[in-house]
C-alpha cells in the first residue's frame, strides 16, 4: 500500500514539474486584462515571464500542487474505484459516474489549492526580484487569506471549480477507458507502454476541452481582487462582463498553453509509473498486474 502511495507521489510530481510552467503562461493569460494586455500570446508569455522573471518565474506557487498531490491522487482514485464497485458492472456510463463522483469530491482540496496556486503566479509579475511579497509561499498564502475572509475566502470559486472538475474526471476516465479498450491494453503486449501513454494524453486532452470555458471563469474568480478592486459579483457576472467586454474568444483564453501541457503532464506521470512497476517487478515486491491509471489529475493543479 505504502509503494502505492509512492508511485501516486512520485507520478503527479513528474507530472506537476512538466506542466506547472505551461499552467502559470495559462493563469496568467486567463486573468490578463483586455484594455492593457501584457502578452500577445503563449510563446511571448513564456519568453516574457523568462526575461522579466527568469526560469524560475515559470514555476511561481508549484508547492500548492505539490502539497495536495498525494491527497489528490488517493482521493480522486479511492472515490473513482468504489464508486464503480458499487455501481456494479464497468460500463462507459458507470465510468463516466464514478470519474464524476470523484471530480466532485476532491474539490474541497483542489478549490484553496488552486486559489493559493493562481495568487503565486500573479504575484510579482514583470518583476525579476520581487519588490514587494505579499505571501512568502502557498501555506502563508492561503493562512492570510483565511485571516483577512474567512471559510469563504480560501473556498473562493469553489461552485465554478465543481462545475468544472465533475464532468471534466467523468469524461477522463470515460476517454481513459475507451482509448485502452479499443487499443488492447493488456499487461502482456510489448506496445502497452505507449499505448497507455497515448491514452493518458488524449484523456487529458479531452477532459480540458470538456469545460475550458469554466476553467476561465474560475481563475479570473480566484484572481479578483489581488489588485485590491473586486470586479465580479459571481459565476454569472463574470461570464457576462468577460464576454461584453472580449466576446467569446476570451472563453479560450490560454487553450494553447493548456492543450501543449495536458499531453506531456500525462505522458510524464505514465512514464514514471511504468518505470516504478517495472522496478517493483523486478524486485519481485509487487504480483503480476497490468499498469492502472495511476494519473496525476487533469485539473489544473
Amino acid at each position: 500500500q505504502s509503494n502505492n502511495h509512492g508511485i501516486c507521489f512520485v507520478s503527479g510530481a513528474a507530472g506537476v514539474l512538466v506542466g506547472h510552467p505551461f499552467d502559470t503562461v495559462k493563469v496568467r493569460l486567463q486573468v490578463q486584462s483586455v484594455e492593457k494586455p501584457l502578452y500577445r500570446g503563449t510563446f511571448h508569455c513564456f519568453q516574457s515571464i523568462i526575461k522579466q522573471e527568469s526560469a524560475f518565474g515559470l514555476y511561481k506557487g508549484i508547492g500548492s500542487p505539490m502539497m495536495g498531490l498525494t491527497f489528490i491522487n488517493a482521493l480522486v482514485f479511492g472515490v473513482q474505484g468504489n464508486t464503480l464497485r458499487a455501481l456494479g458492472k464497468d460500463t462507459p456510463l458507470n465510468q463516466f459516474l464514478a470519474g464524476s463522483a470523484a471530480g466532485a469530491i476532491q474539490c474541497v482540496i483542489c478549490c484553496p489549492m488552486e486559489l493559493a496556486k493562481t495568487r503565486m503566479q500573479l504575484q510579482g509579475t514583470g518583476e525579476y526580484k520581487l519588490k514587494t511579497k505579499n505571501y512568502k509561499n502557498s501555506l502563508d498564502c492561503l493562512i492570510k487569506i483565511y485571516q483577512k475572509e474567512g471559510l469563504r475566502g480560501i473556498n473562493r470559486g469553489m461552485v465554478s471549480t465543481f462545475i468544472r472538475e465533475t464532468p471534466s474526471f467523468g469524461f477522463y476516465f470515460l476517454t481513459y477507458d475507451c482509448m485502452t479498450r479499443y487499443l488492447g491494453c493488456e499487461a502482456e503486449d510489448s506496445y502497452v507502454i505507449p499505448k497507455l501513454l497515448f491514452s493518458g494524453g488524449m484523456s487529458g486532452i479531452v477532459s480540458w476541452l470538456s469545460t475550458y470555458p469554466m476553467d476561465v471563469i474560475k481563475s479570473r474568480l480566484q484572481a479578483d481582487g489581488v489588485g485590491g478592486v473586486t470586479q465580479y459579483s459571481g459565476i454569472l457576472d463574470c461570464v457576462r462582463k468577460s464576454y461584453h467586454e472580449e466576446g467569446w474568444r476570451v472563453f479560450t483564453r490560454g487553450l494553447t498553453s493548456t492543450l501543449l501541457r495536458a499531453f506531456p503532464v500525462n505522458a510524464a506521470t505514465f512514464a514514471t509509473v511504468t518505470v516504478f512497476l517495472m522496478y517493483m517487478k523486478s524486485e519481485d515486491n509487487l504480483p503480476e498486474c497490468e499498469p492502472g491509471p495511476v494519473i496525476h489529475q487533469p485539473s489544473s493543479l
